[in-house]
């Protein structure tokens, strides 16, 4: 029989009490027994085991000093609710800590689960589904259904959820410390992730870690003093660079399918020394252009694993150059060199850059339906084979570096039939990211293929210019793409000037 427990906020400017349903089953998390309020708006998660004082003030100044700093920002509603699950309140009961924190949203449940069955309708949507490709793969047996999976394109929004919540934490001088595919929600359908386990967040020289992390997503350089005591100062512990690199293994994962450092090579007879090696001391990107070593053995994998297990059939380059560079700075330099491994921002744009370079694939049965165009003469389809038919308009943007002199971007706008064009693609001063405004987000042009010829049609541009033919294009007019035409798309501070090239022609 069910109980409603009343619990009361320990936080000294708060009145507030929370009541849960006590059925004699919690949901055992790591360290917390988790029950759900009687309207089942939030969750009441108490600790099993005794907190110290520090814990205490660590879980205090998370519900208020930190809580308050997101609330008080711009867009801070959109970090509440979209990207963190962000414990509001902390309670005890009986010399029990709890936190209270918001229900997942409904679309971070499955609504059918498996392909051939139902039993984990209803579950959560754990980002270790989506990971690996064993649950995609046709033959497996608990293979998810189609509805869950969402197409490639998908896996880049959720790359970018999750790099904006890391970029987020560490603004405000917080470390995450256990950041893996256990503590991201993920739904393919919406695109969307959300962070969660927030509870054991880490401020570098004040609170400590509580944990080394998650297999598969420790930094080597953890693993490879976890044996040291907690007080030698050799010994390495969770901290902003770990999360970097947690957040680059989650990138190359959801994106790729395995792991950037499980590859043939073997360090160790017994397997338990040889995983502290292969993901520690001696860690070695099975991609690493220099040192094939490591490249992952088709005899060794397993047959659920493939394609993606091949990086010979599908290499991380596949990712595109912004990602390809990003996945090098990672899992080659900053491998053992904490330092260099890039931040969040750093990959945020970059996926949305390589989102720009995204082409449809023209298979209806293409399971990914979208690939990153490889500036080859013709483009074909990484995933299915399928090669582009037709010609292909890639716009390579400029930006005015003093009057009259025009220099390359390093970023390019690939077309599409009834692809858009964005205010952040027509001025570099406008930056997509979250802060972007509503306007900003509305399309001020778009590319069709009309009358067999591509054209980019004006929407909302008051001064859009055919520089090659000197020739304004009116709201509501058309400009024909053309290779080597050149196209201004506004005469406003940082307005850009795009170059165009006919691949596959």
């Amino acid at each position: 029989m069910s109980n409603i427990v009343t619990v009361k906020s320990v936080n000294p400017n708060s009145n507030n009490t929370y009541q849960y349903v006590d059925d004699g089953e919690p949901k055992r998390g790591g360290v917390k027994d988790v029950y759900f309020s009687p309207d089942r708006t939030y969750v009441v998660a108490l600790f099993r085991e005794k907190l110290d004082f520090n814990q205490k003030e660590r879980l205090r100044k998370i519900t208020t000093d930190y809580l308050n700093q997101i609330k008080t920002r711009e867009v801070g509603d959109y970090y509440l609710n979209e990207i963190f699950r962000w414990p509001t309140d902390v309670v005890e009961l009986n010399g029990r800590i709890g936190v209270i924190v918001p229900i997942y949203s409904s679309k971070f449940f499955f609504k059918k689960g498996y392909a051939a069955n139902e039993l984990i309708k209803g579950g959560e949507k754990n980002g270790k589904w989506f990971a690996t490709s064993k649950f995609r793969n046709k033959l497996f047996p608990l293979k998810l259904d189609n509805s869950e999976l969402g197409d490639w394109l998908s896996y880049f929004q959720i790359c970018v959820n999750i790099a904006r919540g890391v970029k987020k934490m560490h603004q405000m001088g917080l470390a995450h410390s256990d950041l893996s595919y256990n503590n991201v929600l993920v739904d393919p359908v919406t695109k969307s992730a959300s962070i969660i386990d927030l509870d054991g967040l880490v401020v570098h020289g004040v609170y400590p870690p509580e944990v080394v992390g998650t297999a598969d997503f420790i930094a080597p350089e953890v693993l490879a003093t976890k044996h040291l005591s907690k007080t030698d100062p050799n010994r390495k512990l969770p901290k902003r660079e770990t999360d970097l690199y947690a957040l680059a293994v989650l990138m190359y994962m959801y994106l790729l399918r395995r792991h950037p450092l499980k590859g043939g090579k073997v360090h160790d007879l017994d397997t338990e020394k040889d995983d502290l090696l292969s993901m520690g001391e001696k860690a070695l990107f099975i991609e690493h252009p220099t040192d094939a070593s490591n490249r992952p053995k088709l005899n060794q994998i397993s047959k659920w694993d493939l394609p993606w297990g091949d990086v010979s059939k599908l290499p991380y380059t596949i990712t595109g150059p912004y990602l390809k560079a990003l996945f090098d700075q990672a899992f080659i330099d900053g491998l053992h060199n904490p330092a260099l491994r890039p931040p969040a921002d750093m990959w945020e744009q970059a996926l949305l850059k390589t989102t720009d370079l995204m082409q449809p694939c023209a298979n209806p049965a293409c399971d990914e339906k979208w690939y990153v165009f490889d500036n080859t003469v013709s483009p074909k389809c990484p995933f299915c084979g399928t090669k582009h038919v037709g010609t292909l308009p890639v716009l390579d943007l400029y930006f005015e570096f003093k009057p009259t002199v025009w220099k390359p971007e390093n970023h390019r706008l690939m077309v599409y039939h009834n692809q858009y064009l964005f205010q952040w693609h027509v001025n570099r001063n406008i930056i997509r990211n979250e802060r972007l405004n509503a306007e900003d987000k509305i399309p001020v042009g778009y590319f069709t293929f009309h009358n067999q010829k591509w054209v980019l049609v004006n929407q909302k541009l008051n001064s859009l210019k055919d520089v090659t033919e000197g020739q304004e294009i009116p709201i509501g007019g058309m400009v024909e793409l053309t290779d080597g035409k050149k196209i201004l798309l506004s005469t406003e501070a940082g307005g850009r000037l795009v170059y165009i090239s006919m691949a596959n022609s």
